[in-house]
């Protein structure tokens, strides 16, 4: 496996996410940020925080996937979210856990940020997600 993922002693613990991810390969994927819309570019799941979350990472599966790369691949992911407030972490989570089976997403988290906007490039899209993945 080309990423080892960790939590050193001394950071927050009980995060979703592990705070460390070591790389050893020669492929690096940067996947642009996935936004809830369907393979025509129709907008999915519309005001739902949390089915927007859930289609953000369907679509960067898809995205891995066309690379030869899987979540076990990630080392960094970046969440952007409109409006952001932390009475939004519980939707934010429940998109997450929708697929987390689904697509087979490591538990704990590869190291995540989540970064409040004001806006993303069209009204309805409410969650932006990057990646930062590497592969042998």
């Amino acid at each position: 496996m080309s990423v080892a993922r960790f939590s050193p002693a001394g950071l927050q613990p009980g995060t979703p996410y592990d705070h460390v991810a070591v790389g050893t390969g020669t492929r690096h994927l940067h996947i642009s940020g996935q936004v809830a819309r369907s393979a025509e570019g129709e907008p999915l799941a519309a005001g739902d925080l949390a089915g927007q979350v859930a289609e953000v990472l369907r679509n960067t599966a898809r995205a891995l996937t066309g690379a030869g790369a899987s979540f076990e691949d990630v080392l960094r992911m970046t969440f952007y979210v409109t409006d952001w407030a932390p009475e939004r972490i519980a939707p934010f989570m429940d998109g997450i856990a929708r697929v987390a089976e689904e697509l087979e997403l490591p538990q704990p988290l590869p190291p995540a940020s989540l970064i409040g906007v004001d806006y993303l490039f069209e009204p309805d899209v409410l969650v932006e997600l990057e990646v930062t993945a590497i592969l042998d």
